[in-house]
C-alpha cells in the first residue's frame, strides 16, 4: 500500500509542513513519487517516520537525527555507533524524567500545604509577602 502525504501524516502523527520538512531535510531517503509526482510512502517509509518521530520527541536534534539516518544507511556494521547515540538520548530522557519526577514532587507538596493552609491545620507563611498582614 502507498500513502499520500495527508495518509502518511494521519497515520503517523505528524502535521504536513513537518513531514514536508523532514523529506526536504533529507530524514526520510528514498521517497518514491507517484504520476503527478507527488510524494507517496510505503509501509517501511511509515515506520521510519515513526522512529524519526519518537526522536523528535525525545529531543533528538536534527543533525543527530541526520547522523543516525546515515548510519542506518550505511548497514549492519554502524549498529554499535547507532546504539551509541540511543543511549545518549536515553540517558538525557531519564535525566529529563529525574527533573519530571522532582517538579511532581515539589507540586504535591505544594498543594498538600494549601489544602492544610485552607482547612486550618497550619498557618499560612509566604516568601512573597508579609503574611501576617491578612
Amino acid at each position: 500500500m502507498l500513502y499520500s502525504m495527508k495518509q502518511a501524516c494521519k497515520t503517523v502523527g505528524m502535521t504536513y509542513e513537518a513531514l514536508k520538512f523532514y523529506c526536504n531535510q533529507g530524514l526520510v531517503p528514498n521517497v518514491k513519487r507517484d504520476k503527478n509526482n507527488y510524494r507517496v510512502f510505503d509501509e517501511h517509509d511509515i515506520e521510519w517516520i515513526k522512529g524519526l518521530t519518537c526522536l523528535k520527541r525525545c529531543g533528538m536534534s536534527l543533525e543527530d537525527m541526520k547522523l543516525y539516518l546515515t548510519l542506518c544507511l550505511q548497514g549492519k556494521s554502524t549498529i554499535p555507533e547507532r546504539k551509541e547515540i540511543l543511549e545518549k538520548q536515553r540517558k538525557q530522557l531519564l535525566d529529563k524524567m529525574d527533573k519530571l519526577q522532582e517538579d511532581i514532587a515539589f507540586i504535591d507538596w505544594k498543594q498538600s500545604y494549601y489544602d492544610n493552609v485552607l482547612a486550618g491545620k497550619i498557618k499560612y507563611t509566604s516568601n512573597l509577602i508579609d503574611a501576617d498582614d491578612e
